[in-house]
């Protein structure tokens, strides 16, 4: 039996766009519509809804108009893999997602089977690409090379002094503390703590007090921004100032709404952020326009629905296996710059770059 037969869970796939009798190409993106995790979802949702207008204003794709399934796993493996199900039956030829690495993953092997590309605009476990599935890609970085990048920074800032590494336990905030560990011990510097939390809990000041008897000088947090936030609050409210460092969860506005003036100085890794870009300016401004920054994913989104357009116009096919080779065989112009993959589904040149909180927004700084 197929593995799209061996999971069953309640989930939530919506269609946009022009009508389903009308569309030649079906497409999709999924990621976690509802839940504390939604405005990444948002970010996802928005990007796809624009490159999927700007598209069929433009012809559309070899001249065959396209339609846009949105699909909410809310960041949960088994609602993932339903969605990837539903995906099938709907004759999706392309996934833009999934957000999380913890829905990315199993949903990958249902696309696998099935004969659908998918790139995620961000899941950076490494597992996903390392599974050897040839239709499987993604826009953003890995956790090995963002692990290197925190793990090195803090072993350098911080020499000599206690640091505390937590983790949500899930495949990416795990994945990307354990990472960030071994560039830390690498350089030379091993931590105090290594702790694990619980995602979705309110309270986490135990936690804290334990960081507070160690006399850590600085967390890096594993995980996403709302536990993050949380914790980064608590401390505050105990006295304990030290440094906070996360990965490219942070990116999103709702963290400074749940640390207000606690967040502060919150240090964050992500890639240079494409609302800066030049090949990007049209399209945010029009984003802008309508009343949305496109943060985060949102241009990530686009830019897997733009490589995907121009792999199949180069394959000059929808069928999977013409695509695949289309995109590992090509440089792709998009939002976010020139982009090209290797033959695992990487892009060849990802960069990580330093940003910090504050006064309710973040900003992209330069590292020392």
């Amino acid at each position: 039996m197929k593995f799209r037969h061996a999971l069953l869970a309640t989930s939530a796939v919506f269609a946009l766009g022009i009508s389903a009798a009308q569309a030649q190409i079906v497409i999709a993106t999924a990621g976690p519509m509802t839940g504390q995790y939604a405005s990444f979802g948002e970010q996802m949702r928005r990007g796809a809804e624009m490159a999927v207008k700007d598209i069929n204003a433009a012809g559309g794709i070899m001249g065959q108009q396209v339609q846009l399934q949105i699909g909410d796993d809310a960041c949960d493996p088994k609602q993932a893999v339903a969605v990837a199900n539903q995906f099938v039956n709907q004759k999706v030829k392309f996934v833009a997602g999934h957000f999380c690495s913890g829905s990315s993953i199993p949903a990958s092997q249902v696309y696998n089977e099935e004969g659908i590309v998918q790139i995620s605009p961000a899941s950076t476990n490494p597992k996903l690409t390392e599974q050897g599935f040839k239709n499987v890609f993604r826009v953003c970085g890995r956790d090995d090379q963002q692990g290197k990048v925190a793990g090195d920074y803090i072993a350098k800032s911080f020499k000599g002094k206690n640091v505390a590494i937590l983790h949500d336990k899930s495949a990416y905030g795990k994945g990307l503390a354990d990472e960030t560990q071994k560039a830390l011990n690498a350089a030379g510097l091993k931590e105090k703590l290594y702790e694990a939390y619980t995602a979705g809990e309110r309270d986490y000041s135990a936690l804290v007090s334990k960081m507070k008897q160690s006399a850590v000088d600085v967390v890096y947090i594993g995980g996403y921004h709302t536990e993050a936030g949380l914790i980064t609050r608590q401390m505050r409210e105990q006295g304990m100032n030290a440094q906070v460092i996360s990965g490219d969860a942070l990116n999103s506005q709702e963290f400074w709404s749940i640390t207000g003036d606690a967040g502060k100085g919150f240090l964050f890794t992500f890639g240079p952020d494409p609302r800066n870009m030049s090949t990007a300016k049209g399209v945010v401004e029009k984003f802008k326009a309508g009343g949305y920054d496109p943060e985060g994913y949102t241009l990530y989104t686009y830019a897997a629905v733009q490589a995907y357009k121009a792999a199949v116009e180069t394959a000059k096919s929808t069928d999977a296996a013409k695509v695949q080779q289309a995109l590992v065989g090509g440089t792709f112009d998009t939002v976010i710059g020139k982009i090209d993959f290797d033959d695992k589904g990487d892009v060849t040149t990802p960069a990580y770059v330093w940003y910090r909180w504050d006064n309710g927004t973040y900003k992209e700084i330069a590292s020392n």
